[in-house]
């Protein structure tokens, strides 16, 4: 691998020079006697009052992403092996279990069917006892016709060896063949391709005087060809020779693209085509190309990775033709490479992505941790291992000096997804019922409610909602304090990280608001007929969360754990984000989110980059290692993410608005005539239209009750300030489970205690949860893998087809 680093851009001749001549005065207004005077300036108030204007364009990236919601995060891990592969330095090619893995002068070759996790090679070689001093190996390719039994070297003095893959035994060679430094060796059928830093390259083709169908390094004479020197990027994409180079961009219109320049090299005399890549918008830059492949289920079509996080569409039968251009990440793509039905992409973070590319938008249907965190430099399928091994056999290589196999079918996740349909054959399950109780009270204290009947059965009502009392009570407040005062603000954020006593009580330091509603609450679940144990209290500038389970039900959970997510001020903020609280009970994970989403009329893309951020957070808890608690994440998640876990309900002020007049949606609130609120409902429009929407797996009942944003506090009036705000359902409680049966909603409704501009929202679930026999558990799993075998020959003889039509095998 030769993997160039750009090198950094000088920024300073655009500074400004500091402290240079004098300011210029501020502009003064004069105001005559009797003129009104002008409003006074107010600072920013992270209040959820307040109102903005139309969104700005820096939203999060994540939103214009595939949904990654339902990804299995499972490492389809095909066999494990301790090879060193220098990041730089090193060329690696892989055929069935042997590796040959060259650094500068040295070869290294390792069987691991051998076996033994400290692999040992199985020999080693020195380019000066091949009979080439001072020779830097810079490409390595098997031979055509040889079932990866010969290997091609390429040197930086532009030499080409050929190597037996058994002895070591150098068994041809052309010195000097190339004027300069070989950087890739391509095999297409019975031919081969070398290509150096120049832009010559030789096609070695079988002619009929050579008397061989394999072309010889030693007697077949090359045909020479011309490309663009220097090219960042060469790859061998349908018999086409593709080239790119970081420089090489389309300066005809306003935006700056790559252009891609591709190559007919096995027809004599062709030329080649200069074709660019058409951005996916005139705002967006896509950058240099750094990958590129084609995919067996997409026959037709050719796939490159840019940096920027941009995968680009080519049409083959058109030129070829760039035909879109789709952002699957925030950062660059690194190795992309396609697997079966899926296009496997690696960036910088070290995780390997599976994107499903028949729907728009994309959909992620794995993505794992390959590389500790670190760049996936190269991802690269063994077509040799389909019948050396009887798999299809991935490997990747990271900036943590490691190769990774994985398994291409992803039969890890074939044999969960059919135990899940197994699931009744090894489970017991059991009902139980959760209440979730959602109020931005507006700073209000316990101690305001009273007066008003609705404000002193207020919590009472909540609590006997459900008609048998709940095994799990689920408190979810926002603007516990005033978001309006800083001095208040501040001392919440000095005071974070606050430890917690015995029984969630929580700490003296914090805020005497918390306290209060704390105390209010333990003491109004204490006068209920069961007793009742607090398992989780957290706050978060004016979050507050507080949770208790029936004592009946406490020895059932495990695996407790709580947390926040800052979401205010680019992450470091709290004053809006969200308290995630999980446990498992039984063999179920269950997880709860109290929220608080960017306010203002127009903020819709913001609150939506809101939940993504919270919904993929990764590490929001510590992960679980248990054999029995890994029954209970989905996904092949360990419980560290949001949506490793099998049941998610979620509340809190959403703050999505109703997109229509303030004086139309009070007629249709005073008339009765809710629904047609509902299609103007921003939350409810981003669910059904945004394909790329984070929600849509989340469900939520029919809103019944009237919006219950903004009133006058202690009145029924509809906000009649100066703002005279639209009222809207800001106030939301969902949930998302797996499996759709296991959770059936028992009731969803406000409450008209009026001591806030907020009204209360409670709902009531009837939860599915499952106890798994780990006996029975064991048997299915192996009637499931027998099953495995039957289809996994089935794709195996697929993809063997496809790698011979791409004339790979």
């Amino acid at each position: 691998m030769n993997i160039g680093t750009p090198s950094p851009t000088d920024f300073t001749s655009d500074r400004k020079p500091l402290g240079s001549g004098k300011l210029p005065p501020p502009p003064t207004r004069t105001i005559a006697p009797g003129d009104k005077l002008p409003p006074a300036r107010r600072g920013h108030s992270p209040s959820s009052d307040e109102e903005s204007g139309p969104e700005d364009a820096c939203d999060d990236p994540r939103m214009l992403l595939p949904d990654a919601s339902r990804a299995s995060r499972r490492p389809p891990t095909l066999r494990t092996s301790r090879i060193h592969v220098p990041a730089y330095a090193a060329q690696v090619v892989v055929v069935g279990a042997r590796v040959l893995v060259a650094t500068h002068h040295h070869l290294r070759c390792f069987d691991l069917s051998r076996g033994g996790y400290d692999n040992a090679p199985l020999w080693t070689g020195d380019m000066k006892e091949m009979g080439v001093r001072d020779a830097k190996v810079t490409a390595l390719e098997f031979r055509a016709g040889s079932a990866g039994g010969m290997v091609w070297i390429g040197t930086k003095e532009g030499h080409l060896l050929e190597v037996d893959m058994d002895s070591g035994e150098v068994t041809g060679s052309k010195f000097g063949v190339h004027a300069g430094m070989v950087t890739h060796i391509f095999r297409y059928g019975n031919a081969m391709l070398s290509v150096d830093e120049s832009g010559k390259v030789l096609v070695f083709e079988s002619t009929v005087a050579a008397g061989s169908d394999i072309p010889s390094l030693v007697y077949t004479a090359p045909r020479v060809c011309r490309i663009a020197e220097k090219p960042e990027f060469v790859k061998l994409l349908g018999g086409l020779l593709w080239t790119s180079t970081r420089g090489d961009t389309n300066t005809s219109t306003s935006t700056s693209a790559p252009v891609v320049r591709i190559y007919d090299v096995f027809t004599p005399g062709s030329i080649g085509r200069i074709v660019n890549v058409v951005p996916p918008s005139p705002s967006q830059h896509v950058g240099a190309v750094t990958s590129g492949t084609l995919l067996q289920s997409h026959a037709g079509y050719a796939y490159l990775g840019h940096e920027g996080g941009f995968i680009s569409i080519w049409k083959l039968t058109a030129g070829p033709e760039c035909t879109d251009v789709v952002k699957v990440s925030s950062s660059d793509v690194l190795s992309l490479e396609g697997v079966g039905t899926r296009l496997w992409a690696g960036g910088r973070t070290g995780v390997i992505c599976a994107y499903d590319v028949m729907s728009r938008p994309w959909v992620v249907t794995n993505a794992w941790n390959a590389h500790g965190g670190l760049p996936v430099m190269r991802i690269c399928v063994d077509p040799w291992s389909i019948e050396k091994e009887e798999r299809l056999s991935v490997m990747s290589v990271g900036r943590d000096e490691q190769i990774k196999f994985w398994d291409g079918l992803l039969g890890v996740d074939w044999i969960g997804n059919e135990l899940l349909k197994r699931e009744r054959a090894f489970s017991s399950f059991r009902m139980i019922n959760v209440l979730v109780v959602s109020w931005n009270v507006d700073a209000a204290k316990p101690e305001s409610l009273v007066d008003d009947p609705a404000n002193l059965t207020f919590l009472y009502d909540a609590l006997t909602s459900v008609s048998t009392t709940p095994d799990i009570i689920c408190f979810g407040f926002q603007e516990v304090i005033d978001l309006e005062s800083r001095k208040m603000a501040a001392k919440t954020v000095l005071l974070g990280g606050k430890k917690k006593g015995e029984e969630g009580k929580i700490s003296e330091k914090v805020s005497s608001s918390y306290k209060r509603w704390h105390d209010r609450l333990v003491r109004e679940v204490r006068a209920l007929s069961e007793g009742y144990t607090v398992i989780h209290t957290e706050s978060l500038v004016g979050l507050f969360t507080c949770m208790f389970v029936k004592n009946s039900e406490r020895a059932a959970l495990k695996d407790v754990a709580i947390t926040t997510i800052k979401r205010g001020m680019g992450g470091r903020y709290g004053n809006k984000g969200g308290i995630v609280a999980r446990f498992v009970i039984d063999d179920s994970s269950i997880c709860f989110i109290n929220c608080h989403l960017a306010a203002g009329q127009h903020h819709v893309r913001q609150r939506n980059a809101d939940v993504a951020a919270m919904l993929e957070e990764k590490s929001v808890f510590p992960p679980s290692d248990a054999v029995e608690e890994s029954l209970a994440y989905v996904g092949g998640g360990d419980g560290s993410m949001v949506l490793d876990h099998e049941i998610v309900f979620l509340n809190g002020d959403l703050n999505y608005r109703i997109d229509q007049r303030r004086d139309a949606v009070i007629s249709a609130i005073q008339s009765g005539d809710l629904e047609i609120l509902h299609t103007h409902d921003q939350l409810l429009k981003e669910m059904k239209h945004n394909r790329g929407f984070r929600l849509r797996s989340f469900r939520e009942g029919p809103l019944t009750f009237v919006p219950t944003y903004k009133y006058d506090r202690r009145s029924s009036e509809f906000d009649t300030s100066e703002k005279k705000r639209v009222p809207a359902w800001c106030d939301r409680i969902l949930w998302r489970s797996r499996d759709p049966e296991r959770v059936k909603q028992l009731h969803y409704r406000r409450y008209e205690a009026n001591v806030s501009d907020h009204r209360p929202v409670s709902a009531g679930f009837a939860m599915t949860v499952k106890s798994v026999r780990a006996d029975a558990w064991a048997r299915e799993n192996a009637l499931a893998q027998e099953a495995w075998l039957g289809t996994q020959v089935e794709l195996l003889a697929s993809a063997r087809v496809f790698y011979v039509d791409q004339a790979l095998i």
